[in-house]
């Protein structure tokens, strides 16, 4: 499985073939980015039309039972399917497992699904129709995306009910985003002339088993996490410059006696961000920082290890066939396992979700340092403190933040709960921790945003003395949607734009994996 199943192509190019690499965060960037559009490649084609024809040669005059082709589901397994209700057997098991609830999935999260569904079926080990994958390309081309919900999974026997929303459109069945629009998929199907399709042996099993809304949450929660871990490292300097720290603990002497990879990276950014600063070049009368500041390499640098420990896991996912039987061609096997067990996600995306709330955590001791009326600069960062309040209130909206936080990363994957009368009888919950894992980092945004805020308004009170050049240009295209505040205003009004700043800020991919 070396080859890359999918060709990219874009409406100005011919098709581009990628193959043998496979997927990874880097390419799905480019592919999101760029809008570009998917086609099965000719390998992908042949291998699903090689499964499909030896699944079909082994259920011809075969009566012995293989689970999820011509037997019931979960604990319904032994139950024997005639041959005739095999296609009837495989709509049923979509219709009954989509029982999805919750908040809708984000446009973004559910394109990623789509894209990894077609990946995973298009190695040849799950038995599906041509004409199936084919359609879920099209669905993802004409940016046509099922209604999903984000409850509704337990992490295992694959991410059954937000697979089977996902699956409804291709039998004409649930709803769809069509730009804004929510529409029945009866209609788009008629609107592009596409017959629903009817599901032979295992195609229902093979979109539903699987882990696609997990890894989509993971890759999803993962190109975020770059980023912010990037901002925090880059706010975080700003910080320490406006609280007129000194660069001592980023030498890389320091490092080099604990080089812990993350660690050396987030010293060496502090201080390629500072390089030039006359702020951080004077002389200092403090003696020691403040372990929000100078423990910064220490901090930000162990979530960046484990933004790289968690991507390993999701590029060996989003890589990897994950519903159930397995069907293996060469070696004349159909084998029921177990790959779509999420205990690798669940366990990956907790960690997640525990290292990116710890850059909130110290993101926020940060701006409270800020405003505590310390080092020259005065009690929360305004000028006639007492009739201003300044910015008092954003640090509590940052403190409110970092306690959800804490809740929120309590493990999901500690949990389990018997379900299918006992033959399931260990799930890993790990959608739970996908969808948890990104309102951490959602809310990292937010913490970063105030910290931001606060930090560019301390660092005008450094003047004259400047920061580096970059940091100083960095400014300046933030006080364009946040300007200096002289007395109060809504801080509300800020916030947002300051997340919508950062939202928008782009950074060159080079700078990010």
């Amino acid at each position: 499985m070396v080859f890359l199943l999918v060709n990219i192509f874009t409406s100005m190019q011919e098709v581009h073939y990628i193959s043998p690499e496979i997927l990874d965060l880097p390419i799905i960037k480019g592919i999101v980015d760029a809008k570009k559009k998917l086609e099965l490649s000719e390998e992908a084609v042949r291998i699903i039309k090689r499964s499909k024809a030896y699944l079909d040669s082994k259920l011809t005059d075969n009566e012995t039972p293989v689970y999820g082709i011509n037997t019931g589901f979960g604990s319904l397994c032994d139950v024997k399917i005639s041959s005739e209700k095999l296609t009837h057997l495989q709509e049923n098991l979509v219709l009954s497992h989509a029982c999805g609830t919750g908040e809708k999935v984000a446009k973004p999260i559910i394109r990623l699904m789509l894209l990894l569904k077609i990946q995973s079926l298009s190695y040849g080990y799950s038995g599906v129709q041509l004409e199936t994958v084919q359609r879920l390309v099209d669905f993802y081309n004409n940016d046509i995306l099922p209604v999903i919900y984000s409850q509704g999974s337990l992490g295992a026997s694959g991410d059954l009910a937000p697979l089977a929303h996902l699956s409804l459109p291709l039998l004409g069945k649930g709803s769809v985003y069509v730009e804004d629009a929510i529409v029945d998929s009866e209609i788009i199907l008629k609107k592009y002339h596409w017959k629903p399709i009817e599901l032979q042996a295992k195609e229902g099993l093979a979109l539903l088993n699987g882990t696609q809304f997990m890894s989509a949450f993971g890759v999803h929660c993962l190109l975020q996490s770059y980023k912010l871990s990037y901002l925090a490292d880059l706010i975080a300097a700003i910080s320490a410059d406006a609280f007129n720290c000194s660069l001592s603990p980023y030498n890389p002497l320091v490092h080099m006696v604990r080089p812990h990879r993350g660690q050396v990276q987030t010293a060496e950014q502090i201080i390629t961000f500072l390089e030039n600063s006359e702020i951080a070049s004077s002389k200092k009368n403090n003696v020691q920082d403040p372990y929000s500041f100078r423990c910064i390499p220490q901090v930000h640098g162990a979530t960046k290890d484990t933004i790289s420990f968690v991507a390993k896991t999701i590029k060996t996912e989003i890589n990897s066939v994950t519903d159930n039987p397995n069907i293996f061609v060469g070696e004349d096997l159909i084998i029921s396992g177990g790959n779509f067990h999420g205990q690798p996600l669940a366990l990956g995306l907790d960690y997640l979700g525990i290292a990116m709330a710890e850059l909130g955590s110290i993101s926020e001791r940060r701006t409270y340092q800020l405003i505590s009326g310390l080092r020259g600069l005065p009690a929360f960062l305004v000028n006639n403190p007492g009739l201003n309040s300044g910015f008092m209130i954003p640090q509590y909206t940052a403190a409110s933040i970092v306690s959800q936080n804490k809740q929120l990363a309590s493990p999901a994957s500690i949990d389990s709960i018997v379900s299918s009368n006992g033959q399931e009888d260990h799930v890993s919950m790990g959608a739970n921790s996908a969808t948890k894992c990104l309102r951490i980092i959602d809310n990292i945004e937010t913490i970063l945003a105030i910290e931001l805020m606060n930090a560019s308004q301390a660092l005008a009170f450094r003047s004259p003395k400047k920061s580096s050049p970059f940091i100083e240009s960095f400014i300046a295209s933030f006080r364009e949607v946040s300007p200096f505040m002289e007395e109060d205003r809504l801080m509300s009004d800020d916030i947002q734009a300051s997340i919508h700043f950062l939202k928008s800020f782009s950074i060159d991919d080079d700078l990010l994996f």
